[in-house]
């Protein structure tokens, strides 16, 4: 199902080849790929969502109460993940519910900006925060500081793709964020420039 090389570190070749056969298109001067991971788009192929999940159990601290997720590109792999873990998941939705002690917060990403809203937190929760793509950092940034909000213990953080200076922004504030591969995109196409290994 996935493959392994000598030294034992995931090679992540279904999802590398996925990402170098992704189509490019412009969104004003941004240079945006449509993938499966991140779009959903053409088709979420369960052998993918398999090997990025295998990578998240092999390398995360799952010793924790829930997963977290953001609505809507990181619910296919937070699911997968529960289900193959069996431990709780909880999705940052972008509609508010006005259940007793949401948090509603404010993100802001390279192309657009709304509201995301936390419910199912209590304090001292340990989570782990799972999404698609790190770009500029604006939703996870959003994400950590409601779950820090809820009194929630953040375990772990993992982005699948890592695409511009978010994650490095992230880091530089203090959080540990891991991703599997780093991207950069133009016209021609998607380029694999570093394979992280979920290392931060």
């Amino acid at each position: 199902m996935v493959k392994v090389h000598q030294g034992g570190v995931l090679l992540l070749e279904r999802l590398k080849k996925s990402l170098r056969e992704a189509p490019i298109y412009k969104r004003g001067e941004y240079n945006y790929f449509i993938h499966p991971i991140t779009d959903g788009v053409p088709e979420v192929r369960p052998d993918l969502i398999r090997e990025v999940v295998a990578h998240i159990i092999r390398t995360a601290n799952l010793d924790v109460d829930k997963i977290v997720t953001v609505e809507a590109m990181g619910i296919h792999i937070g699911t997968a993940l529960s289900l193959f873990t069996d431990i709780p998941l909880v999705i940052i939705r972008k509609r508010k519910y006005d259940l007793p002690g949401e948090i509603e917060v404010s993100q802001v990403t390279g192309y657009s900006k709304g509201h995301l809203f936390l419910n199912g937190i209590s304090p001292g929760d340990r989570v782990v925060v799972v999404d698609d793509v790190v770009s500029t950092g604006g939703t996870a940034l959003a994400t950590l500081g409601a779950l820090e909000a809820a009194g929630a213990e953040v375990r772990d953080v993992i982005a699948v793709i890592e695409r511009g200076e978010g994650a490095e922004m992230l880091r530089e504030k203090g959080y540990q964020i891991k991703t599997m591969v780093k991207v950069e995109a133009d016209e021609s196409g998607v380029t694999i420039i570093g394979e992280n290994g979920c290392d931060s």
